[in-house]
């Protein structure tokens, strides 16, 4: 089924509207086959808007909005020790669950939410991480589609300014599922997992909190070997300097063209804060209902393009393959072309075709619980690897099981 097209809707409940809604909203409220009928948030202010935004049911507990039989399916998108415990209460009412990433911050919290679903028959899907993007799956097609011989290396790196960015004190701390490789590498990992066949065997990684005024890691590297001989890097930084944007054409994330005159906004934002409150302050009120709230356009201007996260090349016997903010560069042995890939209507849409085919086809979903516990496990082992000083090798890999289209490369 095509993006938009709806034979009936899902009736969605949304836990926890901050950050992650917030940047999830253009899809949920535009496409058509999910209709967002209630939501649950400690923050009055954001339960009166959500209440004049979409007409819903709100609540100040997830089990409230969880018991009300309007609900389908519940959006969780709470702080990320908190997955594992609102997962299980969700499936124990049998609702559906989209689950922000990371799935959890333990194999044990993912072990328990995977079981909680399998026992109330409900579907299980953990995203959006960046693995959803049109072009990273066409990259994969073409990998699985065997024309450009077996996938060999893979290399992914990104340069952000997230360190910097206004945090709660409880994303400063790793213990709680803080710094860049829980909230980074579940995007990154998932990408080089994706394009990898799934498999990772060992993880050999090195991480750094250069900021003492940031107390957690802002920085890693990784070097990961998979199952069928492969193997791939995993690099990224998020200490506001070098912005690897600069090798995407200065398209951002979200997939628009980025205002380089704002080089250093986010230390200069930050310095506003004069302790941890108001710096937890600075970061809710650009979040939902928040005072420097902006709702998103579904439609900008400039067009939106692909949302991407930084440069990622995988390397196959006849080819490399990029993927970018239009499609996927192919680079073979007698030519370079850009196969273009439609951008989606509805920013994020590729989240609803899993979700919705998973509870209104019941095809079973790429990004599973046991997809996510896997790039969890990948993420634990670089922390792991940096606190032990060696590689760590992996027990709870799977292998990419979507369908995927067998299509001839053309030169």
């Amino acid at each position: 089924m095509e993006s938009g097209v709806a034979e009936r809707r899902i009736h969605l409940g949304a836990v926890g509207l901050g950050r992650a809604f917030t940047l999830m909203l253009p899809t949920l409220g535009a496409d058509p086959r999910v209709q967002l009928v209630a939501a649950a948030d400690p923050r009055e202010e954001a339960r009166r808007r959500f209440e004049t935004d979409f007409a819903g049911k709100t609540y100040t507990s997830v089990e409230d909005l969880c018991d009300d039989p309007a609900v389908e399916a519940v959006y969780i998108a709470t702080p990320h020790q908190h997955h594992a415990r609102h997962v299980q209460i969700a499936a124990a009412r049998g609702k559906h669950v989209l689950v922000e990433k990371p799935m959890a911050i333990t194999l044990d919290q993912c072990a328990a939410m995977i079981e909680a679903a399998h026992c109330a028959r409900i579907h299980l899907v953990v995203g959006h991480s960046h693995s959803f993007n049109a072009p990273i799956r066409r990259t994969r097609e073409l990998i699985a589609g065997g024309a450009v011989g077996s996938i060999n290396m893979i290399h992914a790196l990104n340069y952000t300014d997230y360190v910097y960015r206004p945090r709660r004190p409880e994303e400063l701390d790793t213990a709680q599922g803080g710094g860049v490789v829980f909230s980074q590498a579940a995007h990154q990992i998932d990408i080089v997992r994706l394009l990898g066949g799934g498999k990772v065997r060992s993880v050999r990684a090195a991480t750094r909190a250069w900021d003492p005024s940031r107390p957690t890691e802002g920085a890693y590297s990784a070097f990961l070997t998979f199952e069928n001989g492969a193997f791939g890097s995993a690099t990224y930084s998020g200490y506001a300097h070098f912005d690897s944007d600069e090798l995407n054409g200065w398209i951002g994330e979200m997939g628009l063209p980025k205002d380089r005159s704002r080089y250093g906004d986010a230390r200069r934002v930050l310095r506003q804060a004069k302790d941890a409150e108001s710096e937890a302050l600075l970061k809710g009120a650009r979040n939902y209902a928040g005072r420097n709230y902006v709702p998103p356009e579904v439609v900008p201007s400039p067009p939106r393009l692909h949302q991407h996260f930084g440069l990622v090349i995988a390397s196959c016997e006849h080819a490399d393959l990029r993927p970018t903010s239009e499609g996927v560069m192919i680079y073979c042995d007698d030519g370079v072309r850009l196969e273009g890939v439609p951008v989606p209507a509805i920013p994020r849409a590729e989240v609803i075709d899993e979700l919705y085919a998973a509870i209104a086809k019941g095809h079973p979903p790429l990004h599973s619980g046991q997809w996510a516990m896997a790039t969890l496990e990948v993420c634990l082992a670089i922390l792991q690897s940096q606190r032990d000083k060696n590689e760590v090798t992996l027990h709870h890999q799977c292998a990419v099981v979507e369908p995927v289209k067998h299509e001839a490369l053309r030169a």
